[in-house]
């Protein structure tokens, strides 16, 4: 697959994605959303691939945010298509896609960048990210799910007050309140983030799969009865299977 704003990448059982527009700071366009949604459908089908890595081009950012330009006059249909359909069509396909998903959040992860590793499962930073909602200075609020996964990750007091105040944080203070699971030096980061996806990826995909599914639905009703469906589900599956015969002959499992 040849894109003109993305870069894919294999190491063994992980598959790289790199946001490569680093003249605008990897900034979220038409273009680039619609690209990374055919390449995470693809890299979802591509049995070969158990995790993906979500990363920007450059030390300077993640994702610097949307693309201000190509919407900023528009009216009120259009911005409602443009949220709907970037949540549709990209962020919430990330969430729910049936493999892990990390970023790996290095620099700038403002707006919709940060919308988009927080629909990531698992958000590693580095040392020099920076983390924030500006929209309110715009006179807007975030349109691709900010105010629904912020408050999930760290709380509603603690959403609101990064949401009203548009202040940006750094990593280590993201990781104190649950933003990112990890901090690591900028050299560091792909590797750690590497070596991590590698981890899980010895691990049952169909397992996962339903795991991403039922911790998708925390603090639901429906969460505990997807957990309770999928844990009998997974009876069935060669990959229970394996892990059981595995373990009680004291060998590792090969999924």
């Amino acid at each position: 697959m040849n894109f003109e704003n993305i870069l894919i990448e294999k190491d063994g059982k992980t598959a790289i994605i790199t946001i490569n527009r680093p003249e605008s700071l990897n900034a979220l366009n038409h273009k680039t959303i619609q690209e990374l949604s055919n390449t995470f459908e693809h890299l979802n089908n591509d049995s070969s691939v158990r995790v993906i890595i979500l990363s920007g081009s450059g030390e300077k950012s993640f994702v610097a945010g949307a693309d201000i330009k190509e919407f900023a006059d528009f009216g009120t249909n259009e911005a409602e298509n443009l949220a709907r359909n970037g949540q549709q069509t990209l962020f919430n396909k990330i969430e729910n896609l049936g493999k892990p998903v990390i970023a790996a959040v290095n620099g700038f992860a403002l707006g919709g960048g940060l919308e988009l590793a927080m629909a990531c499962h698992i958000r590693y930073a580095s040392e020099n990210a920076k983390l924030g909602l500006p929209e309110v200075t715009l006179g807007l609020i975030p349109g691709y799910g900010g105010t629904q996964r912020l408050p999930q990750l760290v709380g509603k007091g603690i959403a609101n007050e990064l949401i009203f105040s548009a202040k940006m944080i750094s990593a280590e203070r993201a990781k104190e309140i649950g933003l990112v699971n990890e901090v690591f030096s900028s050299e560091e980061l792909l590797p750690k983030t590497k070596e991590l996806a590698s981890l899980i990826a010895r691990n049952s995909p169909m397992g996962i799969s339903k795991a991403i599914a039922a911790v998708n639905l925390a603090g639901t009703q429906e969460g505990f009865e997807a957990e309770i469906k999928s844990f009998g589900e997974l009876f069935e599956m060669e990959d229970k299977k394996e892990g059981v015969a595995a373990f009680l002959e004291k060998r590792k499992p090969v999924f």
